[in-house]
C-alpha cells in the first residue's frame, strides 16, 4: 500500500501509475492510495487504509475496542481521532467517522501497530474504555455518531475479564480526561467481587 506522493519520490511518475492501473498492475484503493492486487489483507485492512490517508489520525472508540478484540460490533466506519484545530481531511473511502480531541487527551494512550506494513496509531485498551465512556451520550452535536452506554459498559467488561487492561490504568486514564466520576460507579461496580 503506498500513497501517490510516496511513488513519485520513488521516481514513478504520475502518468506511470495511471498506465499501471489501467494494466492492472496496480489497484486504486481511493484518491491519492494504490495497492498491488496480489496483496494479502489483514483483517484491519481499512484501519491501514485509514492510516495511510490521515498520517495524524489516531484510531479511536468502536474501531479500536474492535482491534483490541473486546467487542463483537463490527464498526460501518474507521473511528479516528485528531486534533481540536487540525484541518478535518476529505476522505471518502474507506469511510471515516472523525472526532476532535483537545490536545492532552489526544496524545494520551497512543499504542503503534504494524498492519499490512503500515504503521497505525491505536489507543490502548484503557484509554479507548475511557474515550467510549466520554462519549456516551446521544444528545448534542458533539455526539451525534455517539456509540452509546452500552457499548462503552461492555468494553470496560471485556477489558477487566481479558486482563488487557488493569483498573488503576482505567482511572488513570479517566482521571487525566477529567471524566472519572462517569466511570468510577461501573468501574466499582464491576471489580467489587474480583
Amino acid at each position: 500500500m503506498a500513497r501517490l506522493s510516496e511513488l513519485t519520490s520513488a521516481g514513478i511518475t504520475a502518468a506511470t501509475v495511471s498506465r499501471m492501473m489501467e494494466k492492472g498492475l496496480i489497484l486504486r484503493l481511493s484518491r491519492g492510495l494504490y495497492q498491488l492486487p496480489d496483496a494479502s489483507l489483514d483483517a484491519n485492512h481499512s484501519l491501514a487504509e485509514a492510516a495511510k490517508l490521515v498520517p495524524k489520525g489516531i484510531i479511536c472508540l468502536v474501531s479500536a475496542l474492535a482491534f483490541h478484540g473486546l467487542t463483537d460490533t463490527m464498526p460501518p466506519r474507521v473511528w479516528m481521532a485528531i486534533g481540536a484545530k487540525d484541518r478535518r481531511p476529505s476522505v471518502t473511502q474507506p469511510p471515516i467517522q472523525f472526532v476532535r480531541f483537545g490536545e492532552q487527551v489526544l496524545r494520551a494512550g497512543v499504542e503503534q501497530h504494524r498492519i499490512e506494513g503500515v504503521d497505525v496509531q491505536i489507543y490502548s485498551s484503557a484509554k479507548t474504555v475511557v474515550d467510549l465512556f466520554r462519549y456516551r451520550q446521544r444528545e448534542g452535536k458533539r455526539y451525534q455518531k455517539s456509540p452509546g452506554l452500552n457499548l462503552a459498559l461492555e468494553g470496560l467488561r471485556e477489558a477487566l475479564r481479558q486482563r488487557k487492561a488493569t483498573p488503576s490504568e482505567i482511572a488513570r486514564y479517566a482521571n487525566a480526561a477529567g471524566n472519572w466520576r462517569a466511570v468510577q460507579p461501573y468501574l466499582e461496580a464491576m471489580t467489587a467481587n474480583a
